[in-house]
């Protein structure tokens, strides 16, 4: 009769330790960031619940764990039966899809196919604002996409995104910019008032004058811009007649 007695003792302490481990690891648990199984005060998330990536982040000069939904720029999410991690991208990567497959470039390195190269094969261009090897449109040296240039060869003119050997009608070429610009037409001011009426010279036109009144230019033209109208005008007039004054006494 003692035996049975002594297994539901061993069974009862055994559910008491099982109750108490269970009330310390809920305890932990309520203690940790979220998406940690379990933690400690020193080095940040020791586990991670499923489907959450484990990580290292750095704080000062220490490292602390964390659990993470998707990984950092930097860094890949990589799977395994027993804890799913971040691992860091290849150093000539700054972010990418797994080991193998860059899906971004750090300076000095273009994307192609998955690889950051030092430079780019054939026929495609070192794309330094993107860091892709792109396949940019005839005549361009850099571009953002294909349709879209930033800068043309030495001998083509740049306009709206496009390299041209001629500007388009109404565009005239910017030789010092290498560009396709508006022309710039001929603007003027207002007339001024007549002006004094002057006496011709000639004996026969004892009273007839001129007088002249001009406008200045307020814009001048580029090669291609329409020109300037006349800025004066002259036409004639009738000398007054000077009062002779009276000697006073």
């Amino acid at each position: 009769m003692r035996l049975p007695s002594i297994i539901w003792i061993l069974h009862f302490m055994n559910l008491t330790k099982g109750l108490d481990d269970a009330r310390r690891s809920s305890s932990v648990s309520r203690l940790c960031p979220s998406g940690c199984v379990t933690c400690s005060a020193l080095n940040g998330c020791l586990s991670c619940k499923p489907r959450l990536f484990f990580h290292l982040e750095l704080d000062g000069m220490r490292q602390r764990g964390a659990c993470l939904s998707t990984c950092p720029r930097g860094h890949y999410g990589k799977r395994s039966p027993h804890i799913s991690a971040c691992t860091r991208c290849k150093e000539e990567c700054a972010s990418c899809f797994s080991e193998s497959f860059c899906t971004h470039c750090r300076p000095g390195h273009f994307l192609f196919r998955g690889k950051c190269e030092n430079s780019c094969p054939n026929g495609l261009t070192a794309n330094a604002v993107l860091r892709e090897c792109t396949d940019c449109s005839p005549g361009c040296e850099l571009c953002v996409r294909r349709n879209m240039c930033v800068r043309c060869r030495a001998e083509l003119y740049f306009l709206h995104g496009q390299c041209h050997q001629t500007c388009p009608t109404v565009f005239e070429p910017d030789v010092q910019l290498m560009q396709c610009v508006l022309p710039v037409h001929c603007e003027v001011g207002g007339w001024t008032s007549w002006g004094p009426c002057v006496r011709k010279k000639s004996k026969q036109a004892f009273r007839r004058g001129q007088e002249t009144r001009i406008r200045q230019v307020l814009q001048h033209p580029s090669v291609y811009g329409d020109p300037c109208p006349h800025v004066s005008e002259i036409r004639k007039c009738v000398v007054k007649k000077r009062l002779k004054s009276r000697p006073r006494f």
